[in-house]
């Protein structure tokens, strides 16, 4: 099986000579695309997670530039994702003044930028008030280049996408990884690739679509996969199974069933749903039902896994070495349909083992069960974690510049 390629094969800024900072003005593309209720911000994980990366570069006395978007603008301006209110929280995470400037290329960003003084930070506009941030415009990524000497990496989270200010950028700028991007692919690399064993990998989430690369890949490599949430029906469809009005994808009945036969045939314990909880209708207050899978009344349909499963769950977490976790078990955001997640939250934060959590949804359950701080590591990328998992190649990660002599 071909290994996943490794950290040591970028350069990071632990391959700069520190002196060589003093002075430079540094391009750092973060991923401040935080949740926002108006001007407040409701979870400013990305922020701090991006800090390590900042106060080396504070402290190595850099001119530091951030870059990063806010949203889906699509090219326009829209006054509730500017990025002002990100900038004065910064300032108090940073202890220090934060300049900000209301766009992302032109004389009026290069103006200030010349004026900045060593340790200084500035952070510019969303870059997607221009469209052609996500057309990845060679003319915009040149604008973004100008404005530095040095490009830093520390976005891991829309790293999977080829944006100007992401890898455009990188054709014109010395581009390295910083301390946040370097963290997540060496986690990322040796958990797929020298875990300590039994590896367990828990998938869930509502359409096996957006999963489905994953699913095939770690077959294999992991020593149990345990598949729940809506994404399970179509799996239990392709088996034959009646699945009531529970959310399956027709189109992919096919793969399904291909997918189970190379299951068979892998070294990967397999383990579906054995029972449900189901309703008639979506509703948060509807009457449920506990029914195992053989027995889904076809008026009803499933929205999170029953006991039988979880004590499945709980047992292969007691054993395991290496627990990844990615997707709820059910409709979580519904409190009454949130127990199987919320419960398998729990076990992970009393198991010993490596605990990684795949960002989205599983970070929100786990801070929904209020057991955060008990996770070894929770993955700031959402669709980044997921293809990176999946085995495809992240441009943001592509695109930096390889070690000329990695270890």
């Amino acid at each position: 099986m071909t290994p996943i390629a490794t950290v040591q094969r970028k350069k990071t800024l632990h391959d700069i000579p520190s002196a060589e900072l003093a002075g430079k003005r540094v391009v750092v593309r973060v991923d401040f695309n935080v949740p926002m209720n108006g001007a407040e911000i409701t979870d400013d994980t990305r922020i701090r997670a991006a800090l390590k990366t900042i106060q080396y570069l504070i402290k190595n006395h850099a001119k530091i530039i951030l870059l990063s978007h806010l949203g889906r603008p699509k090219g326009t301006v829209q006054e509730s994702l500017r990025l002002t209110p990100i900038a004065r929280h910064l300032s108090t995470l940073l202890n220090q003044r934060i300049l900000k400037n209301d766009d992302c290329i032109g004389p009026e960003v290069e103006a200030p930028i010349s004026q900045l003084q060593n340790g200084e930070v500035i952070l510019l506009e969303n870059t997607r008030f221009h469209v052609e941030e996500t057309d990845n415009n060679p003319e915009f990524a040149k604008k973004l280049a100008q404005l530095g000497d040095l490009f830093v990496n520390d976005a891991f989270g829309v790293s999977h996408r080829a944006d100007a200010s992401i890898s455009g950028i990188t054709n014109y700028l010395p581009a390295v990884a910083g301390f946040l991007v370097e963290e997540e692919l060496s986690i990322l690399t040796k958990v797929l690739n020298t875990p300590e064993r039994p590896l367990i990998s828990i998938i869930g989430g509502a359409k096996i679509s957006s999963k489905f690369g994953v699913l095939q890949n770690i077959l294999g490599r992991v020593d149990t996969l345990i598949i729940g949430g809506g994404m399970s029906f179509t799996l239990l469809k392709a088996q034959g199974y009646e699945i009531g009005k529970s959310l399956y994808e027709p189109d992919l009945l096919e793969a399904a069933k291909t997918f189970l036969e190379n299951a068979k045939k892998s070294t990967t314990k397999l383990i579906l749903p054995l029972d449900h909880i189901v309703v008639a209708t979506f509703d948060n207050n509807a009457p449920q039902q506990t029914v195992d899978t053989e027995n889904i009344p076809k008026d009803q349909m499933g929205v999170d896994v029953g006991p039988k499963t979880i004590a499945a769950i709980e047992a292969e977490i007691q054993t395991a070495k290496t627990i990844v976790w990615n997707g709820p078990l059910g409709v979580f955001e519904m409190d009454n349909f949130a127990h199987g997640t919320l419960e398998v939250a729990h076990m992970l934060a009393k198991s010993d083992a490596f605990t990684l959590i795949g960002g989205g949804d599983s970070a929100a359950a786990i801070a929904k069960a209020n057991v955060t701080n008990q996770m070894s590591y929770i993955s700031t990328g959402g669709g980044a974690t997921l293809e990176f998992l999946e085995g495809k190649q992240l441009p943001g990660i592509t695109s930096l510049q390889n070690l000329e002599n990695p270890e």
